[in-house]
């Protein structure tokens, strides 16, 4: 580990050294790559320098019990020993972690897709609390969270709607609401008081690159038509709407959010790209990895993952056994709990993974 840490730490200096260098401050492209590297080494290269500090603090203190020391002092040198033992350790297993391979995905911006699933009326009605609770989240961190394509039913409810969260590390923290969500409640469709359940899914989807992903324009076809609103109404005589088909991969994305069709266009495109780069990761890695269970980043999008019981205001998430009291404040979008859970748990999976 240590040997590890060293290489990264001597890295870090010779990338302060070439982001001084006046060739790579002219390269756009090597500032950008070199400027990258730099941060995303930045906080195991600091949290290692600490240690470092600790460990020579411990062994100085060590060495003073060596000497002839009265016995207060004795007791203030072991006392200190003690704090920096504790330090030690807490240290080494941030750096454990710390030195785990990143998903390449996690700094990206996400893009969102809700649609009601089994339940009818009555889904489509939790997908529009489902995006509450997202976009609530985003606000909450500091995210910018930005409509793209929706599709309601006459009831208001979301059959489907896509938006994207533009924020740093957006993606590390969303990625983990893949699957089916599934509530319990007296839907204000049913007048006889009895209790439903109902399932919406979620898909999250890293923002691609243009560079990561290349599509060409002779591969889409483009076919444009007036937008509709709830229940179908038309909302826009004239044609802003925008289709874009992916003709290699099948991928259709739809957009009608602006009223400007060139900017209809670029939100879809942004979609596209992103569903393209998802498929072609999810069969890379079924390539890898057949059932794709252990894949970092990847859930299965039909496994049940959470449950939202309204009558007992109960959340539970079934992945990794957390139930938590308090679904009014989740639907406010107070996430964090599940959310650091399940980073915790990724974390625990991939250093086992690691070992």
């Amino acid at each position: 580990m240590f040997d590890r840490l060293q290489a990264i730490e001597s890295r870090y200096d010779k990338l302060n050294e070439l982001l001084s260098d006046p060739e790579v401050v002219s390269d756009p492209k090597k500032l950008r790559e070199y400027s990258k590297e730099q941060s995303d080494i930045q906080e195991t290269v600091e949290a290692y320098r600490e240690y470092k500090a600790v460990r020579e603090q411990l062994q100085d203190a060590k060495a003073m019990l060596e000497d002839k020391l009265d016995p207060d002092m004795r007791d203030m040198v072991k006392e200190e020993i003690s704090e920096l033992e504790e330090q030690d350790q807490q240290l080494s297993d941030r750096l454990k972690i710390l030195l785990v391979p990143k998903d390449p995905n996690d700094d990206k911006n996400v893009i969102v897709e809700i649609r009601g699933a089994a339940g009818g009326d009555e889904a489509a009605l939790f997908a529009v609390d489902l995006y509450k609770m997202y976009s609530r989240y985003a606000e909450a961190q500091g995210w910018k969270s930005d409509i793209i394509e929706a599709s309601y039913t006459e009831l208001g409810g979301y059959k489907e709607i896509i938006f994207m969260i533009n924020g740093t590390g957006a993606f590390s923290k969303l990625k983990f609401e893949n699957g089916a969500h599934r509530v319990q409640r007296v839907p204000e469709t049913e007048s006889g008081g009895r209790i439903h359940t109902s399932t919406a899914t979620v898909a999250v989807l890293p923002e691609a690159e243009e560079v990561e992903v290349e599509i060409h324009e002779k591969d889409i076809r483009v076919d444009t038509f007036a937008s509709s609103g709830p229940g179908g109404q038309s909302v826009n005589t004239t044609m802003s709407a925008v289709r874009l088909t992916h003709i290699p991969t099948g991928t259709v994305v739809s957009c009608q959010d602006e009223k400007s069709q060139i900017k209809n266009k670029e939100k879809a495109m942004k979609v596209l790209r992103a569903r393209v780069y998802d498929k072609f990761q999810q069969e890379a890695q079924a390539e890898y990895d057949q059932n794709r269970k252990q894949a970092v980043g990847t859930g299965d999008r039909s496994e049940r993952i959470r449950t939202y019981n309204f009558p007992q205001n109960r959340v539970t998430d079934h992945r990794i056994g957390l139930t938590i009291q308090k679904l009014d404040q989740i639907l406010q979008g107070k996430l964090d709990d599940f959310i650091n859970a399940l980073i915790m748990d990724d974390q625990a999976k991939r250093m086992e993974a690691a070992e």
